[in-house]
């Protein structure tokens, strides 16, 4: 099959507006001709540094501008973060993913994240990392130290965006995005859903992320967790209706996959919400990577005996590891 960065939007709607079971067939069958069916990559998120983030993310409980009552801190130690990765791996993860509350690095912390980059890789496990917008600079640093994946979500659709931030631009996200691919890092980029959208606003986000130069290679599809105190979590304590859908979540999902048939398609915040039926959908849709543990930065998450039962009811396994392909090598 063709991967495509041509979409138009007529062509994403026309694939949302597919009846259901036909959707999810289709996604289905480009999901076997790319990836081994019944197998999802299981993946870590530890918050290296939480709360107390200028940026003013409406569904976010780190921004500092949120009255959550979370509490900032500062960046971990590197011993307690090679740690947890351990912990991680003897879990059985493939990756593990490092998160920031910043909206970009300062330089005086670049040293202690180039040493966890090298520290979790050193253990054989993937790494990523998200830590805000990055520089050139930071971002060839990073590369230099082994990174393997870099996380930028773009949240939502471009004409989206500025309702649900303000504080930085759709275009600085892809200013990031931009930099990181020179660096020859790979790209984790996708978005949450459920923030009140429309499903021209769905059709927007995937349509984004399938028509950049390059597809991201790990997409992860985030239903909100609305948190009393933030800007979105207040709203749909208001608006209950805007909370999106389980059929709709496994559209959006499904779409995904047929738009970026390469790319890792990661359920991620909110599953611990989810039923398992509707988690069995997604991954039928095409989904092939989630988080494990039962915390994803500082919201709930399923939790690895709950993972591990619903694997074994759905005759999933985890993904293999192997080495992961670098984006410049990939490009060659």
């Amino acid at each position: 099959m063709q991967i495509r960065t041509d979409w138009t939007r007529d062509e994403i709607a026309a694939l949302f507006d597919l009846s259901f079971t036909d959707l999810v067939f289709r996604a289905a069958e480009v999901h076997r001709a790319h990836h081994a069916a019944g197998e999802v990559q299981l993946c870590t998120l530890l918050s290296i540094k939480t709360g107390g983030c200028p940026e003013d993310c409406g569904y976010c409980n780190q921004s500092a501008s949120a009255e959550t009552g979370l509490k900032a801190t500062k960046l971990m130690d590197v011993r307690a973060v090679l740690q947890a990765a351990a912990q991680a791996k003897d879990a059985g993860s493939q990756r593990f993913c490092m998160g920031a509350a910043w909206r970009s690095p300062k330089d005086r912390d670049m040293d202690a994240v180039v040493e966890m980059v090298r520290g979790v890789r050193t253990m054989g496990l993937e790494t990523c990392m998200t830590l805000g917008m990055l520089t050139p600079e930071q971002a060839g640093r990073l590369a230099e130290a082994g990174l393997d994946y870099y996380n930028h979500n773009i949240d939502t659709s471009p004409e989206n965006y500025a309702n649900v931030i303000s504080t930085r631009g759709f275009e600085d996200r892809l200013d990031t995005l931009d930099n990181v691919r020179a660096a020859g890092i790979n790209v984790c980029c996708g978005g949450i859903v459920g923030m009140g959208e429309t499903r021209g606003d769905r059709v927007g986000f995937v349509h984004a992320l399938a028509t950049l130069p390059r597809h991201p290679e790990s997409v992860p599809v985030n239903a909100l967790v609305p948190v009393k105190g933030t800007v979105l979590g207040n709203m749909l304590a208001d608006t209950p209706l805007a909370k999106i859908d389980d059929i709709e979540f496994v559209r959006t999902v499904a779409v995904a996959r047929i738009a970026m048939p390469m790319s890792m398609v990661r359920l991620s915040a909110g599953r611990e919400s989810m039923s398992d039926a509707t988690q069995a959908l997604c991954f039928l849709a095409g989904a092939n990577s989630i988080f494990t543990g039962d915390k994803l930065l500082t919201t709930g998450n399923a939790g690895d005996d709950a993972d591990a039962a619903l694997f074994a009811r759905l005759g999933l396994t985890p993904l293999a590891g192997e080495e992961p392909m670098r984006a410049c090598e990939a490009a060659e």
